[in-house]
């Protein structure tokens, strides 16, 4: 009979050190980094004897250990800003933890995905709704009814309501001014000033800009009849308004 050596499959070199751990109840913030290496070692070395191919990750992660098992050697140690010995096994501790930690977060994904397979869909909804669809002699619309559909319905009656609510209402002011009653204000503006008053003066006591471009309005027609003159004045924007001579 033949002797078969059967090795635990690893998903990783992290997955085999957090192994060696769990297997020994080592501290993992204080990890024995000789003891590691060595089991480390071997299991590649069983490897290879049964012609299976290391992975990538393995070599590295199996010379990143004997790096670090040398510098553990070394009698200086490096120290940080702060005057501290940087212990080498720091970085490799962090990874292990972040690997530890993304593993539970997978093996709780995993056991979610088994329950959710292992449910069965539901699959008497046709005949409901043919049954209901009979009922309600309306066979064709209730039988082709779902809930996406109705979801589009609603959306549609939703939209048309913004709508209804965001229209653009456009008010229409009648205000009480008018071309003719402008020219006659301006007739008597000019008898109350003998004749005479400055462009700003005449539009300065205007309530609203309505009133301001119907009086303008008034005051061109005015000009046009040669009822009103205008003069222009010294320096800049400076007009006369004159009543013309009969």
């Amino acid at each position: 009979m033949n002797y078969k050596v059967i090795l635990p499959h690893f998903e990783g070199p992290f997955d085999l050190i957090l192994y060696f751990i769990r297997r020994d109840e080592l501290d993992i913030y204080d990890i024995p980094i000789f003891k590691l290496t060595t089991d480390f070692l071997d299991y590649m070395k069983e490897m290879e004897k049964l012609n299976i191919e290391l992975a990538s990750e393995f070599i590295l992660v199996a010379a990143t250990l004997m790096r670090i098992k040398a510098k553990m050697l070394l009698p200086r140690k490096e120290i940080d800003e702060e005057g501290q010995e940087i212990d080498p096994r720091r970085e490799l501790v962090q990874k292990l933890l972040d690997y530890k930690r993304y593993k539970a977060v997978v093996e709780d994904l995993r056991d979610l995905e088994q329950n959710r397979m292992e449910r069965d869909k539901r699959g008497n909804v046709r005949n409901e709704m043919l049954k209901i669809a009979k009922e309600f002699s309306f066979e064709s619309e209730m039988e082709s009814l779902s809930l996406f559909k109705l979801l589009q319905v609603f959306q549609k009656v939703m939209q048309r309501l913004d709508d209804r609510q965001n229209r653009v209402q456009h008010t229409v002011i009648s205000y009480p001014y008018t071309i003719r009653q402008q020219k006659q204000q301006l007739n008597e503006f000019f008898v109350s000033f003998k004749g005479k008053a400055s462009f700003e003066h005449v539009f300065g006591i205007c309530e609203n800009r309505v009133q301001a471009l119907f009086r303008f309005l008034a005051m061109l027609e005015l000009v046009q009849e040669r009822i009103m003159e205008i003069e222009i004045g010294k320096g800049h924007n400076n007009f006369m308004l004159y009543a013309a001579a009969s």
